[in-house]
């Protein structure tokens, strides 16, 4: 059944892109995404982290927003599970795309595991630009080994040289992490919805910051999601008896 489905998501081989074209678009996505790790580096290792410690995250985790959340909660003096719990909760969302993916890389049972560490943000933005099974599959290729491959080695090159040039608040690199986070963040907030979310979080994670140990504040902001879920459910379902109302009220004046 889930074969039917995938199969039915994808349009025919005769409409998809040429393999040239997949390639270059994956390689420039990765490419450009995968420099962004120098930042993550740059913040593990000016947060206290080992640079033992800090190339395992990329290595073994491979999601820079959960990276990012990590290394900054502890780099505020929070605690780790906290932190953990922060990191563990922006990863989730990976989880989903895992189940579309599934069904459009129709991946070999043993292949799925190795797959699913480069199911992120990017890798999945990709993947479901793609007209065809097999350009799915190039492109989901292509971008997760150049991302993976370039991520770990910045990351690397980042954590090094911070370690060189020792304090890095004093360089201002402290803010390289958030700003690359959220040059990341922004150009997928398209819908009024994801931009409340997005601007309730920051709200209460701004606002609980002074008065929260340092972590909690993005666990309680991880609430705007289903606030504005809620709320939108709310009015979707007003206009929907609004209108109901109205077409009765019409017929009623005939």
């Amino acid at each position: 059944m889930a074969e039917q489905t995938a199969l039915a998501d994808i349009r025919s081989e005769d409409g998809g892109k040429p393999d040239a074209a997949v390639v270059r678009d994956a390689l420039g996505v990765g490419v450009a995404v995968g420099l962004s790790g120098f930042a993550f580096g740059v913040t593990s290792a000016g947060s206290g982290l080992s640079l033992l410690q800090t190339c395992a995250l990329s290595l073994l985790v491979f999601t820079g927003a959960s990276q990012f959340a990590l290394v900054g909660a502890l780099a505020a003096g929070g605690n780790p599970l906290a932190a953990a719990a922060g990191a563990f909760f922006l990863g989730v969302r990976n989880a989903f795309y895992g189940l579309r993916l599934s069904q459009l890389l129709a991946l070999p049972r043993a292949v799925r595991p190795f797959a699913a560490q480069w199911v992120i943000d990017e890798t999945t933005a990709v993947a479901l630009a793609q007209p065809t099974r097999r350009s799915v599959r190039i492109g989901f290729t292509v971008i997760g080994l150049s991302l993976y491959v370039l991520w770990n080695l910045t990351t690397l090159i980042g954590a090094v040289g911070a370690q060189a040039i020792g304090d890095t608040d004093a360089w201002g690199l402290d803010a390289a992490g958030p700003a690359v986070f959220l040059a990341l963040l922004a150009p997928m907030l398209k819908t009024a919805a994801e931009r409340a979310v997005a601007g309730i979080a920051v709200l209460l994670g701004l606002g609980l910051l002074p008065v929260l140990p340092a972590g909690v504040p993005v666990l309680v902001a991880a609430l705007a999601a289903p606030t504005v879920l809620y709320v939108e459910g709310r009015r979707m379902r007003t206009s929907a008896c609004d209108a109901t109302s109205a077409h009765d009220t019409r017929r009623e004046a005939r």
